[in-house]
């Protein structure tokens, strides 16, 4: 069995952040600690050359939809660097942009480093992109991204458990017309969280009408105004939306404040990633808090533990949301 750091860190009982910077010969490693590491490391196969000397996060961009706005990525992206440099490793960060001429040319260089493990964030990643990646030459694991057809270590959120929640939580408070705040670029997140919320309304055998899904941007610029033209069209609203994310939540509820209807008063609201800007609009965002830095320092912690790069057994990891109550639901009695 290939000898790796997380088999190495079982062997001596030394953490993997230990047994990486003694590895790697980093500074701040008892000498005794390293000797050790390093002997047992040896004793058990274990060539310097297999294995990774720094992580590539690659941010794939496919129109900015989501990654432009949102300051949920910067947060995953400080996850990363800090568990990458916890364990003695650089981190190069790429921004790949499929417009661009020589998007091709990167990806070869990218998943061709056998030096480099990747960290793929796959946010506004769509089904066709994922073909180049399934290819590559050196580990990889994918980071808030899915894709049906190609197998692909990974880190995620539970989406549709999360969304399952968020409707279960307005049932609770009293809500049956509940609508859907549908974000116009479908990435595969907010379908899993589009699940979610069919899922549970039938469990609780709410009507789900087409009039209560809105379609909008997914810039707060663009979900206000959308949202505008879908409240100029009906009569009677949904008495609470859950929206695919906050930026789409906080450009709707702008609308609904400038079309006269009062939030939470006459409208409630529930978004999805707790960005740092729901805490402060007015009303405060209830939402559901995804753990963002853990979900970056997951994500590197599986990718340097993984076995044999040809293992066919690959793994996801969901790393669960949590709801956070503030001032955008009513309670109806």
């Amino acid at each position: 069995m290939k000898a790796n750091i997380r088999r190495i860190s079982e062997e001596t009982g030394f953490s993997m952040s230990t047994v990486s910077n003694a590895l790697n010969h980093k500074k701040g490693v008892n000498k005794n600690t390293a000797e050790k590491i390093l002997k047992t490391a040896e004793d058990m196969g274990y060539r310097t050359g297999e294995e990774i000397t720094k992580i590539r996060f690659v941010i794939f961009r496919k129109n900015g939809m989501i990654i432009d706005e949102s300051s949920f990525h910067p947060a995953v992206i400080e996850g990363v660097e800090r568990q990458a440099k916890l364990m003695g490793y650089e981190t190069i960060f790429c921004y790949v942009d499929v417009s661009d001429p020589d998007y091709e040319e990167q990806l070869y260089d990218i998943l061709t480093d056998m030096q480099s493990g990747v960290v793929l964030l796959g946010t506004e990643m769509l089904e066709e992109d994922y073909e180049p990646y399934a290819g590559a030459k050196n580990r990889i694991i994918l980071l808030d991204g899915r894709s049906d057809r190609y197998a692909f270590d990974s880190v995620l959120i539970n989406d549709t458990e999360a969304a399952e929640a968020a409707i279960e939580y307005l049932a609770e408070k009293g809500h049956k017309k509940i609508g859907y705040l549908k974000g116009e670029f479908r990435i595969q997140a907010f379908r899993s969280r589009e699940k979610g919320y069919y899922q549970k309304m039938n469990v609780y055998g709410f009507p789900v009408k087409p009039e209560y899904v809105a379609t909008v941007g997914t810039r707060i610029e663009s979900a206000y105004q959308k949202m505008k033209e879908y409240l100029a069209g009906i009569d009677d609203p949904p008495t609470a939306f859950f929206a695919d994310n906050d930026v789409i939540a906080i450009g709707c509820m702008r609308a609904m404040k400038e079309c006269g209807y009062d939030v939470p008063g006459d409208i409630s609201v529930i978004g999805f990633d707790d960005v740092t800007y729901g805490m402060v609009c007015d009303p405060p965002l209830s939402t559901m808090h995804v753990y963002k830095q853990e979900l970056g320092a997951r994500a590197v912690r599986e990718l340097l533990s993984m076995d044999d790069k040809d293992s066919r057994a690959k793994m996801k990891i969901q790393v669960c949301a949590e709801f956070v109550e503030r001032g955008s639901v009513k309670e109806i009695k």
